[in-house]
């Protein structure tokens, strides 16, 4: 059992059976002392993709969700299946293009450090690396002496990915982005 004051984001516990990762959590202390701290935290199960938020108190149990992570590496794309491989033994397995919808923005071609989510043998879900490292294929030309606190311009990736970047950022660099909030994070 875990308490919810020890829980963290992307921890995975149990709810009425099913597997949940955790994708947010705010801490609000209503009085001055601290005495009732609560815990906002919103789960999003594994299998069916739905969100549950709950509030709670720091000594509420939850139940650990038996499963295993395994690093694995993103190979191709065939129609809508897509090709992982696992790096420790080697082997391919496929996911749907609907299973994957959030981490498809930024999938590129060989690219490790995603996590998958398994449970007796079968792929859960996957989880993204929480920067990733993107080529800008598209965006308006830099501009000479452009800082940046200046404004933003819309980029395009090479995934089709629109992120806002400073106007000093030109096409053909490579940048870091932020898989939890789509923003730009800094150059690579």
């Amino acid at each position: 059992m875990i308490k919810a004051c020890n829980i963290t984001k992307n921890s995975v516990v149990e709810i009425a059976g099913a597997p949940h990762t955790v994708e947010n959590i705010v801490v609000q202390t209503p009085s001055a002392r601290g005495g009732a701290t609560l815990y906002k935290i919103r789960f999003r199960n594994i299998k069916t993709q739905q969100k549950v938020d709950q509030t709670l108190r720091g000594d509420d149990p939850f139940k650990e969700a038996d499963f295993d992570t395994r690093e694995v590496q993103y190979l191709y794309k065939n129609g809508d299946i897509y090709t992982f491989m696992d790096v420790e033994d080697y082997s391919q397995f496929e996911l749907n293009e609907a299973d994957i919808e959030d981490a498809i923005p930024y999938l590129v071609e060989d690219m490790e450090g995603i996590t998958a989510l398994m449970s007796d043998g079968r792929v859960l879900c996957i989880r993204m690396p929480d920067v990733v490292e993107m080529k800008i294929e598209q965006c308006d030309p830099s501009i000479k002496g452009a800082s940046a606190t200046a404004r933003n311009k819309p980029a395009t990736m090479t995934t089709g990915l629109t992120v806002l970047v400073p106007e000093y950022i030109s096409q053909g660099e490579v940048i870091r982005v932020d898989t939890r909030t789509k923003a730009f994070v800094s150059r690579a």
